[in-house]
């Protein structure tokens, strides 16, 4: 059983420094996620910055979805708890 749900585009050029998630057509039809903040949206292209630094530029006219998504949790400080016997 195969379900499709429906893509949709909840971004607009006001989440600028928002962290987003797209979805991402890919050429073999295929789609991947990038998530990250946006840094700039000008003349068509997105520029988002990754959790690793990294920057990806994305075509807005291959976006088949986008949402805004909530900031990365701050880390735990010390590790795990220690586990009790």
């Amino acid at each position: 059983m195969r379900m499709r749900g429906r893509l949709v585009h909840r971004i607009a050029h006001e989440d600028v420094g928002k962290r987003v998630s797209l979805r991402i057509r890919l050429p073999d039809g295929g789609f991947t996620d990038i998530v990250g903040v946006v840094e700039s949206w000008a003349d068509g292209v997105l520029t988002l910055r990754r959790r690793d630094g990294s920057v990806a530029e994305v075509a807005e006219s291959g976006i088949a979805a986008s949402r805004v998504v909530p900031p990365v949790p701050p880390r735990r400080r010390g590790g795990r708890p220690p586990r009790t016997p």
